[in-house]
């Protein structure tokens, strides 16, 4: 690990103008950044460690009939064990009980989860050199390396790298949104605004401006949200990230579906909302049949290399399944 000033500034503000000079990263639960710092892919000049910023809204959670908010440094342990998520938005518990081990979810934070990088070998091993997203314009290994694990969807002539995030598959599904603070002052992003596509600029992957700091995360109050499920498939049944993965919402009357919500993980470059399957499933009575048709729509514009082409059937699949269980959801007051 390469030396490096570490800084501790009491206020969001402060923080942001220690940010601003460049060359820094933002610390909190540090589970994704430390590993990439060890391995000499993240050689940040600065740490700024938020845990000791003075504001009581970073660590809240707050659910009311407008909706849920999170403060960014809520860890995951909390979230996906509060009563008020659990009950009313399952999607998002799920989300991160399967996200990985119970000792990473008590340190890691929500603000820093959304931002996690790429679990892309090519990425994170730097003997090799061709990796666009690490050093731009190098070129991409793992288009013709081993990319059983890259995606399908989003892709580019420059990056086939997989966006390894759960939290994030069910933000997107219900609306979520990010507040931040930063040069320009506070604003919202829309979270399906937050990730870039790769296109030829793999190494921009947010939105975020230099000395931009994600503050809280708010997702609407909807008639989808309580019937809402994660479900993940992945090579083995836990500490593991998703080769396919759905955050499904359904807004149901009776057996016909009012409005669908649906995103995809472990198959995409950013966090994935399928707008076209919603559309397809609304106004249509769930069944295998219609469950396949959305599914078939999402993954119409899937493009599969040598390794990966089984993440078409099986993310088909995985969608479907996730459908038809959340449809038979039973609904409490």
């Amino acid at each position: 690990m390469r030396p490096f000033v570490y800084e501790r500034p009491q206020t969001e503000a402060a923080a942001a103008d220690l940010a601003r000079k460049g060359g820094a990263a933002f610390l909190a639960g540090g589970t994704t950044l430390l590993d990439l710092m060890k391995l000499d892919v993240l050689r940040p000049d600065t740490l700024i460690d938020l845990s000791c910023v003075r504001d009581d809204k970073l660590s809240a959670i707050t659910a009311d009939a407008g909706g849920l908010r999170f403060g960014a440094l809520v860890h995951m342990a909390e979230a996906e064990e509060h009563e008020d998520v659990k009950r009313d938005y399952p999607v998002i518990a799920q989300s991160l009980m399967l996200a990985a081990s119970q000792q990473l979810r008590n340190m890691a934070t929500l603000g820093g989860n959304l931002l996690q990088r790429t679990r892309c070998n090519y990425f994170r091993d730097t003997s090799w050199t061709a990796c666009n997203k690490r050093n731009p314009g190098s070129g991409c290994a793992a288009k013709e390396g081993v990319n059983r694990m890259h995606a399908v969807l989003g892709t580019s002539s420059a990056c086939i790298a997989t966006y390894p995030g759960d939290f994030a598959q069910a933000l997107i599904a219900l609306g979520a949104e990010v507040d931040t603070i930063g040069p320009r002052g506070p604003r919202s992003i829309a979270l399906a605004d937050l990730h870039k596509l790769p296109e030829d600029r793999p190494d921009i992957e947010t939105a975020l401006l230099p000395g931009e700091m994600i503050v809280s995360i708010f997702v609407p109050a909807a008639a989808y949200t309580r019937r809402s499920l994660y479900l993940k498939i992945r090579d083995r049944e836990s500490y593991e990230f998703a080769v396919a993965s759905a955050a499904v919402a359904l807004d149901m009357d009776g057996d016909t579906v009012r409005v669908a919500r649906v995103a995809l993980g472990g198959v995409a470059t950013v966090p994935w909302r399928s707008q076209a399957a919603e559309q397809e499933l609304a106004g249509q009575r769930l069944d295998e049949s219609s469950a396949m048709a959305a599914a078939e729509i999402a993954f119409a514009d899937a493009s599969a290399l040598r390794d990966n082409a089984y993440k078409i059937p099986l993310g088909k699949q995985t969608l479907v399944r996730a459908l038809l269980e959340a449809g038979k959801m039973e609904m409490r007051g």
